[in-house]
């Protein structure tokens, strides 16, 4: 060591002088030459120290003025205890005046540094208290510290008794604290007086330090730092602005802050968050007057000239300090100190020393002599000597392992979120304690009367913001912040801290995402994770361990009065023991996020939270004796109307027009509230959000339910979910899309519930029990809503009704009014999915509604008695069922629905259809024609479903409408066929006209009737088709009989019929159950080929002909056999069964068709046997005897047949079935015959 001369640094940029904004170095830019910190090797033993500065207002470091020798120190320089930002607050605290009255020096910095607190650093203190905790083991002086928990760090702060108690006895804080200290700990408890010595060593080293800043000793204005507009000189900064630091001790405390601090705006947090869809809490302007209750005279800013973040070994420490920094020349920076050269460095000192130039990172030490306040020499020294100074020999890793170990011991203890822990060590004392101060603040009369408790419920309430505004924030953290804000919530008052209780409240409510994809809670979901950072919520009792080992905390061996003490650490030697207080309780994961098993649990804790901001809300708009009287414990009745009363669907027009007329005004602003409360206060702008997400949770609730068809309870929430959305109209001022895209998509569920309970109407009875019970949460909530509106604007759209047309109507309703609101901004194109949704289901429900009117006047129709005209009530549901189906196949069509609106096209088929058939009733049975008007509608019908099809388009569009579409065109081409063919209009037409039209429309019927392919409707189609054309080949078969004369339309008509029987006959063998239709044709043929045979005249020809005949008989075998088969089935049924057949099984066999079928076949086969024997012997006797032996075996064989018929048709005893055994073997016969003889047939 050696005389210095001058010490000093380059010059450095300057942080903002004024305490109205903080300035944040870049990461690398610091004020210290080294922003990476340093490793210091000393005697050996390696310690890690970095710092780097989070923030600094010191101007530029310029050198310190070195003192001529014999300078008298005594005398006041010219600038003494004037304002100098070079020294900062250090050359006036220096004298004791200011830093006392600040208790919460650690909360400024939290404030400001808001994202390290709770997550990164372990410690956020003032220096002073770093260093007087890190020399317990070597000083006799008392110890007496505040410490908070917030997360995993710890806040401490100096608690000076003796202030505090001579407050105490001026304001009446903390008697309880000054009596439980009296009480155990200092019985004759007095303040202790500073010693004239002590007061004349602190003006020594002020005066130094003024000296120091300007040598010449010149009372010449030292220059402020830079001013924050940058437009003002330092002189007029310092006019205007005042002291940028404490004024002297003779200044009050409460008025020594900075002017601006009252406007502060906190760089690393600003308590305006967006959670979710919506702007939520109070902003900067409010959240100010969270702190009038007296903190602002408590110390809550940060008044550090820089503050720190520094890491000893593996402590992460966020440190303020105002130590002087000097520099300039050859030394990058240096810490001034004044000695009496009389007196050595101890090892006190040399602790403070070393921590200083550690924490600031200044690698030198400059230390000036002096004797009786003669300055007699300066010596420069390195910051790793200091520890092996003469005198001041100390070992740094002991004082790492003191720094771990009081760490250690502090978060083992203080695991309470929220509470104020004190650490006390007696001045002589070896004993160091920690008393909960919280707990035994409970035992007084007033838990209010911790000071501590505003600070630290500010602090954790800005702590759970900024994590919430984080947009990269990992759910795993939720735990974190509701637990952070359940211990907010739990230290307010909610008298007088409505505002954060509200805030914190509507906080807790957004954790629990509402529009998450409905799945179950999967076990590795981050919100079941425990936090990494987790720490207990709830008033847990750490278990502290039994050995001593694991840290001395003394309960058992303790003096009875300590048994007040969380801990004690019975000698402070034990500190200097490595790891004595290993941290075994490291933050416990015990804050895991809530695992909600369902939906519906998950909206009920967003509701109980949203429920609390609201108490807290209306606490402090007025007393509920200023409004109308209301008792939350009393149901708001929920009762449906009956449709009488209310008006039914008409009623609906007015009420909708009510309600756009007012979604109209919201457009406009309009606000009206109850209760009074002030548009763009703190109280509106909270409740808005409160309600709106109570309107949410409703929702989901309501959507679960519906999944759950839970259709009553579905539409009791979403009646609460729009009954809160009402009251939210009534207070915006300003309707945001977001808000009104809500609202489209409630009343868009609202109408999926109405339609669902007019279609599940036979459970009414437990849908109306589930829609008028209430909770007592849900009654809440409503006696919120109740005072600032009467909930009734959507009243019409959540009733639950009796009448279906009703319930009907106000879905379809519903449906209207979303799309309306669709209409109000641009929410159409900003949401084309739900645009399409709400016009989709519009489409859906005008459909119901049709057919629910069709099927009204279908009912009308059927009872209707024999009439000659239609009702008008019939003609009046055909127009309403009609404007349903056109509303709604225009619906589909405007989203391009092509599949949707050929359904509705082919629903409008249907009901033209029933429009004919109404006019078919009229006339007598026997005259009756068919009529123009029933052509007209089936026309009509022909013409929607031709419209559906090429809606369609193609049937790969969807092939299972495009098969229901044909099928229903071709049924009513079939239908206008057919009563054209048994009902023909000869009063109005010819016979050919009618025919033509017959046949023209049987065809069309036969094109869109799809035989071939392989459906559930193939075997009716094939029924169809055979039936078409077996009525075809009647007709063609009838016009040749009725015929006379032009042989060329006889010989198309022969030639028409004959295909159509055959193809008829194919179609009918395909189908196992209609044997008698099979018979029929087959029988119809034989007359034709009998008829056939009328006009032949040749024996050759009609032989022929015959033989075609009796083929066609010997064919009819198959249908017998299906008969056959049909009525062994019916005797093989148990007799029980013959009254209750199967529900799957196939219509039963109708035995008198049978029989009169097998009557007529058995005489067309007698007959035609019989003519056979007649022409065959009347052949064999024109020609010789041997000619022709085939024909003579047929003659032969047709004699034994006929007369085997002729027998059996005599036993009028034989049963149905030995009838068709003996068809069946003659049949048998014939077939041989046939085959054997070679002979033509007809085919």
């Amino acid at each position: 060591m050696g005389d210095l001369k001058e010490a000093g640094a380059e010059a450095l940029p300057a942080g903002d002088a004024a305490r109205g904004r903080l300035s944040l170095l870049p990461q690398g830019e610091s004020e210290e030459p080294s922003a990476q910190g340093s490793a210091l090797f000393l005697g050996g033993n390696e310690v890690k120290s970095r710092a780097v500065v989070k923030y600094s207002s010191a101007p530029p470091r310029t050198a310190f003025a070195r003192l001529e020798e014999k300078t008298d120190l005594k005398l006041p320089p010219a600038n003494w205890l004037r304002e100098s930002a070079r020294l900062g607050p250090a050359g006036t605290t220096i004298l004791g005046n200011s830093k006392k009255s600040k208790p919460f020096s650690s909360f400024g910095m939290a404030y400001d540094f808001i994202d390290s607190v709770g997550n990164d650093v372990d410690v956020v203190s003032d220096s002073e208290n770093i260093k007087k905790l890190l020399k317990i083991p070597y000083s006799k002086s008392h110890v007496s510290m505040a410490v908070h928990r917030i997360g995993r760090t710890l806040l401490l702060d100096e608690l000076d008794i003796q202030e505090l108690f001579m407050r105490s006895s001026q304001t009446g804080d903390w008697t309880w604290l000054k009596e439980f200290y009296q009480r155990l700990i200092d019985q004759k408890w007095q303040r202790k007086k500073k010693s004239k010595e002590h007061w004349y060593q602190k003006a020594i080293l002020s005066k130094f330090l003024y000296y120091s800043i300007n040598g010449d000793g010149a009372a010449q204005p030292v220059p402020s730092a830079a001013d924050p507009q940058g437009s003002s000189s330092p002189d007029q900064t310092h006019d205007r602005e005042g002291a940028s630091w404490p004024a002297p001790f003779e200044v009050p405390s409460s008025v020594s802050e900075d002017p601006s601090a009252s406007n502060q705006e906190s760089e690393p947090f600003e308590p305006s968050y967006i959670v979710g869809h919506v702007a939520s809490a109070p902003k900067e302007q409010n959240l100010t007057t969270l702190f009038n209750d007296g903190e602002n005279s408590q110390g809550l800013k940060n008044d550090f000239v820089r503050n720190i973040l520094w890491t000893f070994e593996d402590i992460h420490m966020l440190v303020g300090s105002n130590m002087p920094i000097f520099g300039g020349g050859r030394y990058p920076a240096v810490s001034l100190r004044l000695r009496d050269n009389n007196k050595p460095i101890n090892v006190l000192t040399g602790i403070d020393y070393w921590l200083d130039n550690l924490i600031c990172n200044v690698p030198e030490l400059v230390m000036c002599f002096h004797v009786n306040g003669i300055v007699q020499k300066y010596e420069m020294i390195k910051t790793e000597e200091i520890p092996n100074l003469e005198n001041s020999n100390f070992s740094t890793k002991v004082i790492k392992d003191i720094a771990q170990n009081i760490l250690s011991f502090l978060k083992s203890n203080c695991t309470k979120e929220g509470h104020t822990y004190w650490l006390f060590k007696a001045s002589g004392s070896d004993i160091v304690k920690l008393y909960d101060l919280t707990t035994l603040c409970e035992e007084t009369e007033d838990k209010y009367q911790n000071p501590f408790t505003m600070p630290v419920a500010i602090l954790l309430y800005k702590v759970a913001c900024n994590m919430m505004v984080k947009k990269n924030q990992n759910k795993k953290h939720y735990g974190t912040i509701r637990t952070l804000l359940l211990n907010c919530v739990k230290l307010l008052d909610k008298g007088r801290h409505p505002q954060i209780i509200a805030s914190a409240n509507y906080m807790l409510s957004e954790l629990f995402q509402l529009d998450e994809p409905k799945k179950e809670e999967s076990s590795d979901s981050p919100l079941n994770e425990n936090s990494d950072e987790s720490y207990s919520e709830e008033e847990e009792e750490e278990e502290l361990p039994d050995s001593d080992d694991n840290g001395a905390y003394g309960t058992r061996s303790a003096p009875s009065e300590d048994s007040k003490a969380v801990a004690i650490i019975k000698s402070v030697g034990e500190l200097s023991v490595p790891e004595k207080y290993k941290s075994i309780h490291q933050i416990r994961p015990s804050c895991a996020f809530p695992v909600c098993h369902d939906i519906e649990e998950r909206c009920r804790m967003v509701l109980s939270y949203v429920l609390e901001g609201l108490k807290s809300v209306d606490s402090s708009i007025k007393k509920e004796s200023d409004l109308p009287a209301a008792d939350p414990n009393t149901p708001i009745p929920l009762k449906y109307e009956d449709e009488s009363t209310r008006g039914g669907p008409e009623g609906l027009e007015k009420q909708m027009a009510l309600f756009l007329d007012k979604m109209g005004s919201l457009q406009k602003g309009n606000y009206s509230s109850q209760s009074g409360m002030i548009p763009g206060s703190w109280q509106h702008k909270m409740k808005l959000q409160l309600i709106l997400k109570s309107s949410k949770a409703y929702y989901v609730l309501s959507d679960a339910a519906m999944s759950l068809q839970k259709y009553g309870r579905a539409l009791r929430y979403i009646k609460l979910a729009l009954q809160s959305h009402d009251t939210y109209c009534c207070l915006c001022t300003n309707m945001l899309s977001e808000v009104l895209l809500f609202l489209s998509q409630y009343l868009t569920l609202c109408g999926d519930i109405q339609l669902m309970l007019a279609q599940n109407a036979n459970n009414r009875a437990a849908h109306l029990e589930e829609f008028n019970y209430q909770t007592k949460e849900d009654q809440e909530i409503l006696h919120s809503l109740h005072r600032e509106s009467s909930c009734q604007g959507f009243a019409w759209a959540t009733d639950l009704s009796t009448d279906l047309e009703s319930q009907l109507s106000v879905s379809c309703k519903c449906y209207e009014a979303a799309n309306e609101i669709l209409q109000f901004s641009d929410l159409k194109s900003q949401n084309p999915g739900h645009y399409v949704q709400v016009l989709k289901r519009m489409g859906n429900v005008r459909n119901e509604i049709g057919v629910f009117y069709m099927n009204q006047a279908a009912a009308l129709q059927s009872e209707r008695v024999v009439s000659k005209s239609v009702s008008a009530a019939e003609q009046h549901l055909w127009k309403k069922s009609f404007s349903c189906f056109e509303k709604g196949i225009h619906n589909f069509e405007s989203i391009d629905d092509a599949t949707n609106a050929a359904l509705l096209l082919c629903n409008t088929g249907r009901l033209m259809r029933i429009c004919a058939q109404a006019h078919c009733g009229a006339g007598d049975e026997f005259k009756r024609e068919f009529s123009p008007e029933e052509g007209l509608y089936y026309n009509k019908a022909v013409d929607y479903y031709l419209k559906a099809l090429r809606s369609l388009g193609a049937r790969e569009i969807h092939p299972t409408v495009w098969d229901s579409v044909n099928w229903e065109l071709s049924t009513t081409y079939f239908t206008m066929a057919t009563l054209q063919q048994d009902y023909a209009p000869l009063s109005r037409k010819a016979q050919e006209q009618i025919e033509k039209e017959v046949s023209e429309a049987m065809m069309k019927s036969l094109k869109y009737c799809d035989v071939d392919s392989v459906s559930a409707r193939q075997p009716l189609c094939q029924y169809r088709a055979a039936t078409i054309h077996h009525r075809l080949a009647s007709m063609y078969h009838s016009c040749l009989r009725n015929q006379v004369g032009d042989e060329h339309l006889r010989k198309q008509h022969r030639v028409l019929a004959d295909l159509h029987y055959s193809k008829a006959v194919k179609l009918f063998q395909l189908l196992t159950d209609a044997p008698c239709e099979l018979l029929r044709v087959q029988l119809e043929r034989v007359a034709f080929a009998e008829f056939q045979m009328t006009s032949q005249n040749s024996n050759v020809g009609k032989l022929k002909t015959l033989s075609g005949a009796l083929d066609i008989m010997v064919r009819t075998k198959h249908a017998f056999h299906l008969i056959k088969k049909e009525l062994m089935e019916e005797l093989d049924q148990p007799k029980s069964d013959e009254t209750a057949p199967a529900a799957d099984s196939s219509p039963s066999l109708n035995r008198e068709e049978v029989i009169k079928l097998l009557s007529i076949f058995e005489s067309r086969l007698s007959f035609l046997l019989l003519q056979s024997i007649k022409l065959l012997s009347s052949t064999k006797k024109k020609t010789s005897p041997c000619s022709n032996t085939e024909e003579d075996g047929v003659l032969k064989t047709n004699k034994h047949i006929y007369s085997q018929l002729l027998r059996a048709t005599a036993n009028r005893s034989a049963t149905l079935l030995e009838r068709i055994d003996v068809v069946g073997h003659l049949l048998d016969q014939l077939a041989r015959s046939s085959g054997g003889s070679g002979g033509g047939a007809l085919q």
